[in-house]
């Protein structure tokens, strides 16, 4: 057992004991398309978990409970937001409590996060983004750099280029991280210009990011989202990797130690070795 603070955006704090290992959950992002069907996996310790929740959280919202129940309640009892919203559903037996949302729309676009907890303890997965797009999209949105190892205290640069057609509305972006930290990192809205090109009238924009002095804990996917004409645009992600700047001369330094200690013992083996033979020698009549 381990003492962890779970917090959330926008003052969402909750401190307990956390089982660490009791949820495993689907995690980074699932991508569908406006109309289809998903189920989001959540897996728990059978002996352990008592009470289990799913929870949604909105870009720049706090986490909305969708579903708590007690392990052992009548299966037939459904939670009042799943009553009131019948596109979800939970798919549940010993050991699983999935979470299934069928004829997907834009807005269910979210992190969705699976709880369990028993008495005081309780632990929450990773959560897993779900991403949805409409089934005709003729925005474009790049995302760059696709991936970055970044040494301790370094820093690193995204850009997000938006390209759209002929709305001229102003863009809102967000930038978030999905990893150990999950959460939203930086919004701000901004008026594109058109582009002048042959063809139809569009529009395009560039937004950036720069994270400075990063440490271990700022690994993980960093993602920009776009609200664009009434439509959210995902950008692709960009995979941040964090690595310490002096692990290569570190290795060289412990590898030359291991090396001088196995010297050292050879040489000292060598000596007792001749020290016992001449004692044996010196011993004889």
């Amino acid at each position: 057992l381990q003492m962890r603070s779970l917090q959330r955006p926008h003052s969402f704090h909750l401190s307990a004991v956390v089982w660490a290992g009791a949820v495993k959950q689907d995690t980074g992002v699932r991508s569908v398309t406006v109309g289809e069907n998903v189920t989001l996996q959540c897996f728990y310790e059978k002996i352990i978990a008592m009470h289990l929740s799913w929870y949604q959280q909105t870009l720049g919202g706090r986490p909305e409970l969708l579903s708590f129940f007690y392990k052992y309640d009548d299966p037939s009892k459904v939670d009042h937001w799943l009553k009131r919203n019948p596109r979800f559903s939970l798919q549940k037996e010993e050991g699983f409590n999935h979470l299934h949302i069928s004829d997907v729309q834009l807005s269910d676009s979210a992190t969705y996060f699976c709880g369990s907890s028993h008495t005081n303890m309780v632990e929450f997965g990773d959560g897993v983004f779900l991403s949805v797009k409409e089934k005709s999209q003729t925005e474009i949105i790049v995302q760059e750099p696709t991936s970055e190892i970044i040494p301790s205290g370094g820093s690193i640069n995204f850009s997000c280029t938006v390209h759209t057609g002929n709305c001229g509305e102003g863009h809102t972006v967000c930038w978030f991280r999905h990893g150990s930290q999950t959460g939203v990192l930086h919004t701000q809205r901004k008026h594109c210009r058109p582009v002048a090109a042959p063809g139809p009238p569009s529009w395009s924009c560039t937004y950036s990011l720069q994270k400075k002095n990063l440490n271990f804990s700022d690994a993980g996917t960093y993602f920009c989202v776009v609200a664009s004409c009434g439509k959210m645009l995902f950008g692709s992600g960009t995979e941040v990797m964090v690595r310490n700047p002096d692990g290569g001369q570190a290795a060289q330094i412990s590898v030359l130690v291991q090396l001088s200690v196995i010297r050292t013992g050879i040489l000292l083996l060598f000596i007792i070795s001749c020290v016992i033979f001449l004692r044996k020698n010196n011993a004889s009549p």
